[in-house]
């Protein structure tokens, strides 16, 4: 399933000009019927090009408390989603209960597949991906399916995407780099989240440290903030 705003199934050309232009746009009967058209008929590229299946569409949070009824409940339907992004000026966040199994294996055992998550945390019931992504791959795809093996699985997540992101000094046990570490038990670490408790936190995972310094030590978290942006390496 996926995780994204409600705005963010519009097509492009209803998103131009930013939140007041699209906003007139949904307040006006014909352009509002055009956006339809295109979510229903013709398939939005905000939805991959495809008709929006509405009953996929689940809302996982709102801006306005007002509107916190919304939350858990199916679009049922274009007049609710409009009438949905005008009163919450564009602040609804979606889940879409789309996808196939079978594809995220498949891409998952690709020689050049990374691990990353997106996930929201906004809203009363975001995707259980934002708490569980990581601790996921390692325990239902590698230990319980055996889609990849351990080693694998931990290049995917670390050495992978760094040396893709151009990050010299992360993503391995090395002397000089960076001691971003994580300590799991791969016979027990998964992921706490489910759609029922998204915010539910990993078991599994007794010690991690950024930059060196314990932010979850023992399976609780310290007082320490360590974490930082950081930006690529520029191409020379």
């Amino acid at each position: 399933p996926g995780c994204t705003t409600l705005l963010a199934l519009l097509p492009s050309w209803a998103q131009e000009g930013g939140p007041e232009a699209v906003l007139a746009r949904l307040a006006d009967a014909g352009t509002a019927e055009r956006i339809r058209y295109d979510l229903e008929v013709t398939g939005s590229d905000g939805c991959h090009g495809v008709p929006v299946e509405w009953d996929t569409i689940e809302i996982s949070g709102v801006s306005e408390p007002g509107l916190g009824a919304y939350v858990g409940r199916r679009v049922d339907g274009w007049d609710t989603a409009r009438r949905l992004l005008t009163a919450d000026r564009l602040g609804t966040t979606i889940l879409q209960h789309v996808g196939h199994e079978e594809n995220v294996r498949a891409i998952m055992r690709h020689r050049v597949h990374t691990g990353g998550s997106d996930g929201i945390l906004q809203g009363a019931k975001p995707h259980p991906r934002a708490y569980g992504t990581f601790p996921e791959y390692l325990g239902r795809y590698v230990r319980d399916l055996g889609v990849l093996t351990l080693e694998e699985c931990v290049a995917h997540l670390t050495s992978r995407p760094a040396a893709r992101l151009r990050l010299p000094d992360r993503g391995r046990v090395k002397e000089g780099y960076v001691a971003d570490l994580v300590l799991f038990d791969p016979a027990t670490v998964a992921a706490g989240s489910t759609y029922a408790n998204p915010r539910a936190l990993p078991v599994g995972i007794p010690h991690v440290l950024i930059d060196g310094r314990f932010v979850i030590e023992d399976g609780r978290r310290t007082d320490v903030l360590a974490g930082r942006a950081i930006r690529r390496t520029p191409v020379s």
